[in-house]
């Protein structure tokens, strides 16, 4: 009998295998507004989150504080908007329908008051392609384009912090560190890499999973390892997915 592989261990959960919650400061989202109105509030601060690369902005309004990820160009003490407002001044959150075409948005919601759900990493942002009656067509960063409703809110500009990424880690342990913050499992070893005892696709004179690497959704936790209930791999499923517009 072999040694518990690492899905099994990680899936059992624990506290190596969870994200710090010291350091966390709080959700990233817009604060609940009806979509007729609009409120003004000041950047109070910029400010760091572990385990997270782009800047929180603390926004006080009249009535309670909010943090959203800063866009770039914002500073202390600048003025916000939330609601129907100037389409022009980066910061700014509204709704698609009052956002021209053409625009630079980031932070977009899904479904209205969801608090934004796309583009929300270090230096990303989208753009608002076209309105249509059905909605507002946005082309994201990867090319594929999304139909949202009207009333789903966004920022304009570009989430700052774009070229974090490109400084190297150099070491092992800042990274260690990073992924530790995020609650992710660091380092990865490849299946292919392992012994036969530590994982199914191990063993053998090549590195090589030597069965297929889709498994079944009720297979036995030692064995659930690769493409779990996949209904497609390889090249077709990659043109399947280059063709497809997500609708909302």
């Amino acid at each position: 009998m072999g040694k518990r592989i690492l899905v099994q261990r990680r899936g059992k959960g624990g506290s190596q295998y969870r994200a710090r919650t010291k350091g966390k400061i709080a959700p990233a989202k817009y604060p609940f507004i009806r979509s007729n109105e609009t409120r003004v509030g000041i950047v109070a601060d910029i400010m760091h989150e572990r385990g997270r690369g782009a800047p929180l902005a603390k926004v006080k309004l009249l009535e309670r504080i909010f943090f959203v990820p800063a866009v770039s160009g914002i500073i202390k003490g600048r003025e916000v908007s939330i609601g129907p407002a100037s389409p022009v001044i980066q910061g700014n959150v509204l709704p698609l329908d009052n956002i021209q075409e053409g625009s630079t948005i980031c932070n977009i919601e899904l479904t209205f008051g969801d608090g934004g759900k796309i583009a929300k990493a270090p230096g990303t942002s989208a753009l608002l392609f076209s309105k249509t009656p059905k909605g507002s067509i946005v082309r994201l960063r990867s090319g594929k384009s999304i139909l949202l409703k009207g009333n789903c809110r966004a920022t304009l500009g570009s989430i700052s912090g774009g070229g974090r990424g490109e400084k190297p880690f150099l070491r092992a342990g800042p990274k260690t560190y990073l992924m530790r913050a995020r609650g992710q499992l660091y380092p990865r070893v490849r299946g292919v890499a392992m012994t036969s005892v530590y994982h199914p696709f191990g063993g053998g004179r090549h590195q090589s999973p030597h069965k297929p690497t889709t498994t079944s959704r009720d297979a036995p936790p030692g064995r659930k390892v690769g493409h779990i209930a996949a209904r497609q791999t390889g090249r077709g499923r990659r043109k399947r997915i280059s063709r497809t517009y997500i609708e909302k």
